[in-house]
């Protein structure tokens, strides 16, 4: 099953496809070396909020490398796995966006092929396996090969690892291909903290011929480059900085699918490879520019081989990511894919030349390139094409008028100085500018960027969003135990927390939730990251029982609160603030009042207002979920829900805003099976079981083995037997949360928000029981407030200041109706009705002035008859009258010019003027007014036609005099 069905390497003309030499790499750790193939996890990192994108492999297995991995879980019965992962390196620490195109190899998107030893084997076996599949298999020659091993650093006391020099040279690598290198090379850490250790890389020599290339290893050379990363894990960085062994060591391997490709098709770029050239030849047929020829720096002319290669990476890079719902955006991984989308729409309009839609048209390539290994791309071509048309869409308009904002900003700089940083981030971040886009924009004319003004405000601005806590520091060292102290746990043979106490509770006689108590023994205690066998008053720290009948936060769902007391000192309470689960132990933050101690018994007391609460909102989740797909379709999948005692948060796909109508279904499909009082069933099953179920609701996280099922009016055995519909016709998931025991308890569910939280994903927020019913009854004396408005808006009014005052009050309702807690779908309509409204007061205040200044011109017409200027103090209400005013007159009276002023009861004086077209460009009515103002103690401004101003009723018979003056030395 190993043998290439092609010609020679070196000389032939054929070469393995990209698809073969993924498939063999997993064949041959899968059914050589026993190792379970896993599927690529999606690019939308699972539980991991610092991460933008899954960037390497070893994402979707840090919780084994951190020891947090729940003992029950699929996942912590891996020890050998093989996968292919989807990866993407765009923002955040690993971020190549800026340099794809302009190299060879550099890529927002790549494949990560992988395999991982989770406390089985170590350095002989993974070494022995890598160099067997390369040279035997891959039937790479072992002259063009290099290794390198840690080197070792003296000032971390870290000798070299001569173990893995050793295997190396037991395989029969030449000395003078084995080579040390230091810390920066080959020593691999996960971050500041955490799991780490020295790591092997083999390294490829393009040229070969029989020449030593160990001196171009590591040095940049296009010619010599790694192909594959060993990494040892076997220390932990402490917060202090120091490396402590690890109890459990681990492989984890990564070999770029592009880079290896590469090798095996006996190409020297990645982009000549059949992974990229179907993608570049599709693009030739749809753009005007000449066919790609690889070309780099100076010799690529116009920079056309660049723009085949941003938009070949970019396309893969977005059809990857909108497959795995991340769409472009404002935020996080959405808006660095809006910019990848931009950058590449950017090449293709402007280098290219091709027209709209050539991005959209390679995606069916794409497919034909990836869909066999990743068929979840073939599901969603259409998708990803519709994604792409009308972000690209919104690109091009947004691109001509960032050209217009440079134009002007440009127009009114001074010589010989740079372009504003603050123009420039607004077009970064407004308008999603790509910088090198504006780079090119103002070097075309001439002109430079303050990139250190740039640069600072980039860095205020990724201070500003830096809230979370960097890779391998959770945010409280008090709930979260590190890898030794778990290790130290579970050595101490200290059993995972019972917490099946959470479930025990009932209901009552009189329909009241009775929840039992728990009686249980402090097994340990954790703080600054060490456990501790007592904790002294007023001390914060983390209590480890063994067993528990507090809610772990998990699943979306808040953590109980509630208090424990040791037994026999009724009067001492120790509060609960949070609780976690960390590897099976279920932590509880506490605040200690007095000593406590390892070996205490306690007594726990859930807050039972607030469990009820989130009990009452997480089974109105599933409510609305079913609710959702009942109304919106089958397709609607959930993309993340929180549920706290206060309300529920709920993300869904959607294909743009929820109507009023399918919001008022949604609500009513609820309602009626809240008045159904269906029973809610729950059980415990195996995965595999569970997973069978048609119509079963999950979500993109792991589960534990077993997996508890929550199914509404509908036993679970019932679902589970063979070619049961039960579960489409219901609302069944794969829950961990605490639920309600009958539907009826929710009493109603209003929801109050839906947004679009980026383009194909809407957040619904919802409230239940009192706080749904307070909603409704806020939207129902709204409405009364917006029907008396219209009712008097109908009336015939013919005073402009009552008029004004009905069009503020307008406004503050809209405000109000915005902001107030009431269900959407009224919300909805309201804001439609007011919209109307002000729209009517607008435009009949207009109307008004109107009349108004028309009865003032003709007065002052009669007045000055036929005179070149007119100037004149008159009554009016507004600066908007007084303008119309001036208007009336020079439409009725052409070449007059004409400034008026009008006292206020304030104090002020308002200033408007004309000049008419025949006195330009001597006379100016923004130098008039200008003069006029000023004397007046006031300001102005204006066009030369046009200008209006104000000042002080002081000064009033002076300006009229200045005015004339004004007048008559430029007539």
């Amino acid at each position: 099953p190993w043998r290439w069905r092609c010609s020679s390497r070196r000389g032939g003309a054929a070469y393995p496809p990209a698809g073969q030499i993924r498939a063999a790499f997993l064949r041959f750790f899968e059914e050589r070396h026993g190792h379970r193939r896993l599927p690529s996890a999606p690019v939308r990192p699972r539980g991991d909020p610092r991460l933008l994108f899954v960037n390497a492999g070893m994402n979707q297995f840090k919780p084994i490398f951190l020891g947090t991995v729940h003992p029950r879980s699929e996942l912590a019965q891996h020890r050998r796995v093989v996968n292919s992962q989807k990866c993407v390196r765009a923002g955040g620490k690993h971020n190549d966006l800026e340099d794809v195109g302009r190299d060879t190899y550099h890529h927002t998107f790549f494949e990560m092929l992988g395999n991982w030893s989770f406390g089985d084997y170590f350095k002989e076996e993974a070494c022995s396996m890598a160099w067997e599949l390369l040279t035997e298999v891959y039937k790479i020659p072992r002259d063009r090969l290099y290794v390198t091993y840690f080197g070792g650093d003296p000032s971390l006391g870290l000798s070299a690892d001569e173990e893995c020099r050793d295997v190396w040279l037991r395989l029969g690598v030449p000395a003078s291909h084995v080579l040390p290198f230091p810390l920066k090379d080959n020593f691999w850490e996960m971050g500041d903290t955490g799991p780490c250790g020295p790591c092997t890389e083999i390294h490829y020599d393009h040229v070969g011929g029989g020449r030593n290339a160990a001196a171009l290893v590591n040095q940049g050379s296009p010619d010599v480059v790694e192909i594959w990363n060993l990494v040892f894990m076997q220390y932990n960085r402490e917060v202090e900085g120091n490396l402590l062994p690890l109890p459990q060591r681990h492989v984890d391997t990564g070999m770029g699918l592009e880079r290896l490709v590469t090798v095996l098709q006996n190409k020297c770029s990645n982009y000549d490879t059949d992974l990229f050239t179907p993608i570049l030849d599709a693009i030739y047929k749809g753009c005007r520019a000449p066919r790609y020829q690889g070309l780099v720096g100076d010799a690529d002319v116009g920079r056309v081989n660049m723009a085949y290669r941003v938009v070949a990476d970019h396309v893969r890079t977005l059809c990857v990511c909108i497959t795995d719902g991340i769409y472009p955006g404002f935020s996080g991984a959405e808006l660095v894919l809006r910019r990848i989308l931009r950058r590449a729409v950017r090449f293709c309009s402007e280098v290219l030349h091709a027209p709209p839609g050539l991005l959209a048209s390679l995606v069916p390539t794409v497919v034909e390139v990836l869909g066999d290994a990743h068929p979840e791309l073939t599901r969603n071509a259409n998708q990803i094409k519709d994604i792409i048309n009308e972000n690209e869409a919104a690109f091009l308009s947004s691109l001509e008028r960032g050209r217009r904002i440079i134009e002007r900003t440009v127009q009114q700089m001074e010589p010989s100085t740079n372009f504003p940083a603050e123009v420039a981030w607004s077009l970064y971040g407004s308008l999603g500018f790509p910088l090198d886009l504006i780079d090119l924009m103002l070097e075309e004319k001439g002109i430079s960027l303050d990139s250190a003004a740039f640069n600072e405000l980039a860095l205020e601005d990724a201070k500003r969003k830096a809230g979370g806590p960097q890779a391998g520091q959770p945010g409280n060292t008090n709930t979260h135990l590190d890898v030794h102290s778990l290790a130290q746990l579970r050595s101490s043979n200290v059993p995972a927390t019972n917490d099946s106490p959470k479930y025990a509770y009932a209901l009552g006689q009189h329909g009241h939730y009775e929840f039992s108590p728990c009686q249980a023994t402090v097994l340990s205690l954790y703080r600054d990251q060490s456990l501790q066998k007592e904790i002294g008053a007023g001390q914060r720290c983390g209590v480890i029982l063994d067993k528990t009948n507090f809610y772990a936060e998990q699943g979306g769902q808040d953590s109980d609160q509630g208090y424990m007391i040791r037994l026999g000192q009724q009067d001492v309470l120790f509060p609960v603030e949070s609780v976690h689960i960390c590897g099976g132990y279920v932590i509880h933050e506490v605040t200690a009042v007095e000593t406590l101690r390892a070996g205490d018994q306690v007594q726990l007391f859930v807050d039972e207002a607030q469990r009820l609460a989130c009990m009452t909102n997480h089974t109105a989740t599933h409510l609305l979920n079913f609710a959702l797909r009942h109304v919106l379709g089958d397709n609607t999948k959930q993309r993340g829900s929180h549920v706290t005692a206060e309300q529920l948060r709920f993300d869904f796909d959607t294909k743009g805003h929820v109507t009023v109508k399918q919001l008022q279904q949604v609500e009513q499909v609820v309602q009626d099976l809240i008045k159904k009082n269906e029973v809610v069933h729950m059980a415990e099953v195996p995965l595999t079981l569970a997973r069978r179920v048609q119509g079963l609701r999950t979500v993109d996280e792991g589960y534990p083995d077993p997996v508890r099922i929550v199914s509404l009016g509908v036993p679970v055995e019932n679902v589970l037997t063979c070619d049961s519909e039960a579960a489409m016709q219901t609302s069944v998931e794969l829950c961990c949360g605490t639920h309600l025991l009958q539907t009826g308890y929710v009493e109603d569910l209003a929801i109050i928000s839906e947004r679009q939280l980026v383009k194909g994903i809407s957040r619904v927020i919802a409230v239940t029981g009192g706080r749904a019913k307070e909603a409704r009854e806020a939207g129902q004396c709204l409405a009364m407030e917006v029907d008396s408005v219209s009712l008097r808006m109908k009336q015939r009014i013919t005073s402009i200041p009552k008029m004004q005052n009905l069009s503020k009050e307008v406004g503050q309702l809209t405000k109000v109706v915005a902001s107030t807690a009431m269900p959407q779908w009224q919300r909805k309509e309201l804001q439609t009705i007011l919209k109307a409204l002000q729209r009517t007061a607008n435009t009949a205040i207009k109307k008004l002035e109107l009349q108004q200044a028309e009865k003032k011109a003709q007065i002052l017409l009669a007045k000055y008859c036929n005179q070149p200027v007119i100037i004149d103090s008159v009554p009016a209400d507004s600066l908007s009258i007084l303008m119309k005013v001036v208007n009336q007159l020079c439409d009725k009276s052409p070449g007059t010019s004409v400034l008026l002023l009008s006292p206020q009861a304030s104090g002020e004086v308002l200033c408007a003027c004309q000049v008419s077209k025949n006195c330009l460009p001597k006379f100016s009515a923004a130098d008039w007014a200008m003069a006029v103002c000023t004397r007046m103690e006031g300001k102005a401004g204006g066009s030369p036609i046009v200008a209006k101003g104000s000042g002080n009723a002081k000064g009033i018979q002076e300006a009229l005099t200045t005015a004339l003056e004004f007048a008559q030395s430029k007539l």
